[in-house]
């Protein structure tokens, strides 16, 4: 069901566009336009999140750093573990050591 979704027209219009970005203060643009700030505070924590959760941090630790529940961090790092492999292809491009 996911995959069909992820296919379809819209995804890959979304997606080659985010492409078109070519600098940070694009993606600045283009995300604050597209999402409220409630649903990019919750992307930038998520991947905070998936950069602790990679590095071996307590899931404790990683709650009182972040405010993140330990909801949102065991989904997080259940995404890292056995998602589509986003989280470790962007954390090692952006040269983020992981264990």
């Amino acid at each position: 069901m996911e995959d069909k979704l992820l296919n379809t027209k819209e995804f890959e219009e979304l997606f080659l566009g985010i492409l078109k970005l070519k600098n940070t203060k694009e993606c600045k643009q283009f995300f604050r336009d597209l999402c409220t700030i409630a649903e990019l505070e919750a992307m930038a924590e998520r991947f905070q999140v998936a950069k602790k959760v990679s590095n071996q941090e307590s899931y404790r630790e990683i709650c009182k750093q972040t405010g993140s529940s330990t909801a949102t961090i065991t989904r997080v790092a259940h995404w890292l573990h056995h998602g589509m492999g986003g989280y470790g292809l962007v954390l090692k491009r952006l040269g983020v050591k992981t264990n």
